[in-house]
């Protein structure tokens, strides 16, 4: 496995599908990733529930939190989903990882994120926490975390096909 550099990654934005859409290059793209933007953030209002079977797998329920009119969004201390703007297009070839950028470390702030399997597209989510008892401000568009590529040994001949295959398309 290699992470892909900027070269590959900017190869890949060229392609079609491009790797990820409506990326502003200049901005986002990085030595060994590409950052993604913040386009939504809901609280979770509900209990979740996973169990052994995809048939016992029922996420919180979640409610939009409100930007003001120049797009922040000021956050308590608590967990919110954060949905990203850019649609990512993994080919079979390539896995990803997202992790929080230091902007949002440096502030009590994280975002947690799972794989990204071979195969995936779709404008993705992540749990944002906001551990400061301070809280935090976000504006809409901001930079908040970067995923990293990752080519596999092999390509994966079916890719994902799970349930959040095209989620906020």
């Amino acid at each position: 496995m290699s992470v892909l550099s900027r070269e590959e990654l900017r190869a890949a934005l060229a392609a079609t599908p491009p790797l990820v859409e409506d990326v502003d290059q200049s901005a986002q793209l990085q030595p060994n990733g590409i950052d993604l933007r913040v386009e939504r953030v809901q609280r979770l209002v509900s209990a979740a529930r996973l169990g052994a079977a995809d048939a016992a797998r029922e996420p919180a329920a979640r409610e939009d939190v409100p930007a003001d009119g120049e797009g922040w969004w000021s956050l308590a201390r608590g967990s919110y989903v954060i949905t990203y703007r850019e649609k990512v297009n993994l080919p079979g070839g390539l896995t990803a990882l997202i992790r929080p950028r230091s902007s949002l470390l440096r502030s009590g702030v994280t975002i947690h994120g799972a794989v990204w399997d071979a195969g995936y597209s779709g404008r993705g989510e992540g749990l944002l926490s906001v551990l400061s008892e301070h809280g935090y401000r976000m504006q809409r568009g901001a930079r908040v975390a970067q995923l990293v590529f990752l080519r596999l040994s092999s390509a994966t001949p079916e890719g994902y096909a799970g349930r959040y295959q095209g989620e906020n398309a």
